[in-house]
């Protein structure tokens, strides 16, 4: 299919809390201006120009762009390899949070709050822009460092958040290239960029500082992680809102 891929179902179910971030090679302490989730699949050909444009603004420092496979056009002939359960169900949740029933690949989700064509560099932009001049997102200045065996994320104390938020850690491949076998991108080979291969809840956040040791060990766990993202965003699994903080770091 040559045109934009629609789910037709949100038919939701417990979605695992996305994550947000990738990769500089620094300590990646730089206040981000935006967080990008492109919601792709190998099984979809209107994906990869929305792809390659995550490459493209992975190599920006000022955002945190990652790329989220999901599960449901697996049924078209073409198993993702890199798709999650838990990114199809973070996007029904975003849909339903926003109240569109928008669900389609591919998609851009901009501070966890606005939604545009994953392949519209100029949409995005725009979303960007949209986001700092009305809700004020990423405002916490959350930091995540890597000392010899161990990563330490700390969160500092705000009396402006109100409301429930969670503390996501996410290990992250920085660049994966597939050979696609079947189904509408059949024989390609495509390079996926800062793919978010789990989730590990750190803690939920209710505006008090808070300081996360994390031994190395169970970040790199398999799938050859060389990357780690943090996110703070108010809300829940089950309803994801607004960025508050985020950031990003390459792994020694």
């Amino acid at each position: 299919m040559g045109c934009l891929r629609v789910a037709s179902s949100l038919a939701l179910t417990l979605p695992a809390l996305g994550c947000l971030a990738v990769l500089v090679n620094q300590s990646a302490q730089a206040e981000p201006r935006a967080v990008i989730e492109l919601f792709t699949s190998q099984g979809c050909s209107s994906c990869p120009a929305a792809d390659k444009l995550i490459e493209e603004y992975a190599k920006d420092p000022s955002v945190i762009a990652v790329s989220l496979a999901v599960d449901y056009w697996d049924y078209l002939g073409w198993k993702d390899t890199l798709a999650l359960n838990g990114h199809s169900n973070r996007q029904r949740a975003y849909a339903k949070s926003r109240g569109d029933r928008q669900v389609y690949t591919p998609q851009a989700v901009i501070d966890g709050a606005v939604h545009v064509l994953g392949s519209d560099k100029a949409a995005i932009e725009r979303a960007i822009r949209q986001m700092r001049d009305q809700s004020a997102p990423l405002t916490l200045a959350v930091k995540i460092e890597q000392a010899g065996d161990k990563l330490t994320v700390t969160v500092p104390a705000s009396k402006d958040e109100k409301g429930q938020a969670e503390i996501w850690l996410c290990p992250i491949t920085r660049s994966i290239p597939v050979s696609i076998g079947r189904g509408e991108n059949g024989g390609r080979s495509i390079t996926y960029t800062n793919v978010v291969r789990r989730w590990i809840k750190l803690g939920d956040w209710t505006g008090k500082a808070e300081t996360f040791n994390v031994p190395l060990k169970d970040v790199q766990s398999g799938n050859n992680i060389d990357a780690a993202a943090v996110m703070v965003q108010s809300g829940v699994a089950s309803a994801p809102k607004l960025m508050i903080g985020a950031a990003q770091i390459a792994l020694k």
